[in-house]
């Protein structure tokens, strides 16, 4: 199987969530891998039927892609980006400002748990005796195995998710009551507990490094999420385990066979970076497919159609059209030595008739805009088609991996060698001909800065900057950051979103957070 025909099976899926994990559906040999594929594609799409048929009640599919919702509380929310639109409570995110109504909060807390229950009962469905009194056959029986160890991994991906937005949120499980009930809140660090064991025990079950197909995660992948929890651990537990993830970080680049692509850093970015080269980085990536893939709202038709307006020429972007929504702010351009992507090649912006200041949040030409993504080959040559992108979302790279481990050794983490981690720093800046730096230049507020820099858009800012403590107060400023021009401190208890007001409504049991 190659993940094109795992994402086509979707295709065929049942429009009823009720049809699709039932008793009857699962008679078919078939069904195991269609279910592992709404998983899989689940982070692209917001629906049955790409973008149709959503998943989430109250918002539309396009709105609540999974990846659609990461972009939008990971990067809106920072220095990395802001969005013209003023769709309901959009603008909020922009200047943190936001409240339990949010329903962009709501989708995505409901995205998550979505997620959740469709990995718990492909759980609940795939045990030995299931399978055995459906006459699975040995063979099929294994092939589950291993299914089932990346539903769970795709489950903890959805809880550290959670964990890190919202705090203390529910655990559900294979284990639970299918019905209705009030599953119990946990603190943070019970659910940062849960996502450490899951991703320990699936180790075995997975499959080796770099054995899987591509777009299906294996034993790397849960090694580079435990090293992300680890990186985090002192924002979710209060006791930091940077140690620990420096131990993994480097047990991923010595020995899981990723390797770090020599490739141009736009290469990374582009239509076909599953097979460019870029690939042999790239843990876990989010596979975009314009052809097998409907996700016209969604997932990455998102983030390229919404960041082209102004000049731009949508087809020079590969695209048939811009929606003028998504630029980035003037602190974050001021990360790079200059806005052409002369001294940073990772530094390129489109500046043509717009503006670097960002003096009215609704015009698109206010604020640089960003040209990372293009839905083209490496060579120049058309994607698949000019409406929905080919572009794989790169969840999971090797190169994190590298700014974790720095990251790490800069923190005084046992184990971790500084000269070691200037060669993975430098390794970075000379894909993207930027100066060479020495182990002097390594402090905390570089590797910030540097992490900005290589892995801007990637959905990790928000999460980067309140380990570095940054995100909220006055330390650091960025335009509209609290709702004014220039910046202004913004509250410590924002640092976590507000549990959804309706999900409490749901679930009287829930716990508001602090502050709202």
């Amino acid at each position: 199987m190659t993940l094109s025909s795992c994402t086509s099976d979707l295709d065929v899926t049942p429009k009823d969530d009720d049809e699709f994990l039932s008793e009857t559906f699962f008679q078919d040999p078939a069904s195991y891998k269609e279910v592992l594929a709404k998983l899989y594609a689940g982070l692209y799409v917001g629906g049955n039927d790409g973008d149709g048929a959503a998943d989430i009640a109250g918002l539309g599919g396009d709105f609540s892609s999974y990846l659609r919702l990461l972009f939008v509380t990971q990067e809106l929310s920072t220095d990395e980006a802001i969005i013209a639109w003023a769709d309901g409570a959009l603008p909020t995110l922009n200047a943190q400002t936001w409240s339990p109504a949010n329903e962009f909060l709501e989708g995505t807390f409901s995205r998550a748990f979505y997620h959740i229950s469709v990995a718990n009962e492909f759980l609940r469905q795939t045990t030995d005796e299931k399978l055995t009194a459906r006459g699975v056959d040995a063979d099929l029986k294994a092939e589950i195995s291993t299914f089932r160890a990346e539903a769970r991994f795709l489950r903890a991906f959805s809880y550290y998710n959670l964990m890190d937005l919202f705090g203390n949120v529910p655990i559900t499980t294979e284990n639970d009551p299918v019905g209705f009930y009030y599953p119990e809140q946990k603190t943070r660090a019970e659910v940062f507990a849960y996502v450490e064991s899951e991703l320990k025990d699936i180790d075995a079950s997975l499959a080796a490094s770099k054995s899987n197909e591509y777009g299906r995660v294996d034993k790397t992948a849960a090694k580079f999420l435990l090293a992300k929890v680890y990186l985090n651990a002192k924002v979710y537990t209060g006791t930091d385990k940077f140690s620990e993830a420096a131990t993994l970080s480097k047990e991923i680049i010595d020995n899981s066979g990723y390797t770090f692509a020599n490739v141009p850093y736009a290469y990374l970015f582009s239509a076909d970076n599953n097979t460019n080269g870029a690939q042999s980085e790239v843990i876990f990536p989010i596979v975009g497919d314009g052809n097998a893939i409907r996700a016209t709202g969604g997932g990455m038709s998102f983030i390229m159609h919404a960041s082209i307006g102004g000049s731009m020429d949508a087809a020079s972007r590969g695209m048939d059209g811009g929606w003028q929504g998504i630029r980035t702010r003037r602190e974050f351009v001021n990360l790079f030595a200059d806005a052409t992507g002369t001294a940073d090649k990772r530094g390129t912006f489109y500046t043509d008739g717009q503006s670097k200041d960002i003096n009215n949040v609704g015009t698109f030409t206010d604020g640089y805009a960003v040209t990372k993504f293009i839905n083209k080959n490496a060579n120049g040559s058309a994607a698949q088609r000019n409406d929905i992108p080919d572009i794989d979302f790169p969840m999971f790279r090797l190169s994190d991996v590298y700014l974790m481990y720095a990251e790490c050794a800069v923190r005084g983490a046992a184990g971790a060698d500084i000269n070691t981690a200037v060669g993975y720093i430098n390794k970075l800046r000379t894909r993207a001909n930027a100066l060479q730096v020495a182990s002097s230049t390594l402090t905390l507020d570089f590797i910030l800065d540097e992490r900005g820099r290589e892995l801007f858009w990637e959905c990790h800012r928000r999460t980067d900057l309140i380990r570095f403590g940054k995100f909220t107060g006055g330390d650091k400023l960025w335009q509209w950051k609290g709702g004014s021009i220039n910046g202004r401190a913004t509250e410590s208890y924002r640092d976590l979103m507000p549990i959804p007001a309706r999900n409490i409504q749901a679930n009287p049991t829930l716990k508001q957070n602090p502050g709202y």
